[in-house]
């Protein structure tokens, strides 16, 4: 636990500092005189979209990295292990099946997104060059975590990608980037930037090494890597769909202008779950190997630990900004129609407390060997998700995707907790669950009455100053996380403090 701990603290705060990068980039897109919501709606979009082409061509392959690399690890030499190989090249071909998919179904873009959003039309092409990149790097670094380097991963999809946004925004407001179109295809760009890269850092290290011969380990366990892949492929695609299908039906419905408001709340609940990435990434490996060496009590351990550590992030972070979001609006001069996103925040951000609250349950499924699951939950999601969407989309604006995903996500956690309890006795669960969710309640009522009527720049200081001695001191006093105690001690050494 001390090595997915010291990994995970790391990585959280990489990815903080990437998140602070972002909220800068939020900013300059939403600021008064700089972009459009349409503008800035498109960035979005071009993310939603890449996405799901990434989805569609990794061909479960990171789970089959997951799940196979200690067998190709331990059982060959370096220059004959033919994962990577295979990885992408499979992954390769894939994509240029979804290019042939794009070109014959563009007309249906046109149709669906003509209307509401002709923005996105001219630089329809474009998302593909953005879409092969996300793909190269999911897979580039589902392998990368095998070496546990799972820091390096999350400082560039964290910190370097929405830097070469940075770079571009400040490129465009200067004037050296003359026009947003040029703008839009350079943001095309900054995904493929990061998996160029993580592959030189790969091969620079002697870990990429290309060999056409299948390896006597894919030959041993291709049927079961077929299987695999085929049940894991199906739910990673459905969640993946689930988790962007919001945006695009935004766009589709209500324009690129009510995205803009979205993406707003949507980055800023993204905040919430920053944790949850450095978790996940340093839990993977460990995972592995303690199914391939049946140690359930290990398995356990991880399960509730990365249960109550998000749960303490996710509520703490979520009261924070919550107390904060329109005086932060106000006084940052974003523009006035993004106050409409606060309540869209509110339900976004709930459901990142659902989804971290429940700990490492997709990652313990997918790397058991009851990992066909993830489909049967996937296809749940699925079949709540795009009706929801649409529909409460439709009754209830952009408040509808927010309601949307919180009922489908409660429901798809809840499936994967039970699973997990009936099938192994794994459980997430303790009362110290309960008196996080009562301390961040708390907390909330103390410094949001307490500063009420105090607004500006006074105001979002001294209510964050307030939350952040008060939640911590409870979350010290009332010992939530077994992680936490060794962590003050350790931040109390370096600051000299006995």
């Amino acid at each position: 636990m001390n090595t997915i701990r010291r990994q995970s603290i790391i990585s959280s705060l990489i990815i903080y500092f990437g998140f602070a990068i972002g909220l800068l980039n939020t900013y300059l897109f939403t600021k008064q005189g700089l972009f459009t919501e349409a503008q800035y709606g498109l960035t979005s979009i071009f993310i939603s979209i890449a996405t799901i082409m990434m989805a569609f061509a990794q061909m479960a392959i990171p789970s089959y990295i997951y799940k196979f690399f200690p067998y190709y690890q331990d059982r060959l030499l370096p220059k004959k292990n033919d994962m990577l190989t295979w990885a992408l090249v499979v992954s390769s071909v894939a994509f240029l099946l979804v290019i042939a998919a794009g070109v014959i179904f563009k007309d249906l873009v046109v149709r669906k997104f003509g209307e509401h959003s002709p923005e996105l039309l001219p630089y329809y092409n474009w998302i593909f060059v953005m879409g092969y990149g996300l793909l190269i790097y999911t897979v580039l670094e589902a392998y990368a975590w095998q070496f546990h380097k799972s820091v390096l991963t999350n400082y560039l999809r964290e910190v370097q990608w929405r830097l070469f946004i940075t770079i571009i925004i400040v490129l465009f407001v200067l004037k050296l980037i003359p026009d947003y179109s040029l703008f839009i295809k350079l943001f095309a760009f900054t995904y493929p930037g990061i998996a160029i890269i993580l592959f030189g850092y790969l091969l620079f290290t002697n870990r990429v090494h290309f060999t056409f011969k299948p390896s006597k380990v894919t030959k041993r366990h291709f049927k079961n890597i077929l299987r695999l892949c085929s049940f894991i492929y199906g739910g990673s695609l459905i969640f993946t769909i689930a988790q962007v299908f919001d945006s695009i039906v935004i766009g589709s419905l209500l324009g690129l202008g009510k995205v803009g408001i979205y993406t707003l709340a949507q980055n800023i609940s993204a905040l919430i779950q920053a944790p949850q990435r450095g978790i996940v990434s340093a839990s993977i490996a460990h995972l592995s190997k303690a199914w391939k060496e049946k140690d359930m009590s290990r398995i356990q351990r991880i399960y509730q630990r990365s249960s109550i550590n998000q749960l303490i992030f996710s509520c703490g972070l979520y009261v924070l900004i919550t107390i904060n979001f329109i005086d932060a609006v106000n006084t940052f001069h974003l523009q006035e129609s993004y106050l409409q996103g606060f309540y869209v925040f509110l339900l976004l951000g709930a459901v990142k407390i659902v989804d971290m609250g429940t700990g490492v349950n997709s990652q313990i499924i997918g790397t058991s060997t009851y990992w066909r699951f993830e489909m049967t939950s996937g296809i749940v999601l699925l079949l709540l998700t795009l009706p929801l969407n649409y529909f409460l989309t439709k009754q209830f604006d952009i408040v509808g995707p927010g309601i949307a995903n919180l009922i489908s996500i409660s429901i798809y956690n809840a499936i994967r907790i039970i699973f997990l309890w009936k099938k192994f006795r794994f459980f997430p669960f303790t009362a110290k669950t309960i008196y996080t969710v009562l301390l961040a309640g708390f907390c909330f009522l103390a410094c949001y009455y307490a500063f009420v009527n105090l607004h500006g720049w006074a105001g979002l200081i001294a209510r964050s100053a307030a939350f952040c001695l008060l939640y911590a001191a409870g979350v010290l006093t009332f010992r939530l996380s077994p992680d936490v105690l060794p962590v003050w001690q350790t931040f109390k050494k370096k600051i000299g403090i006995n």
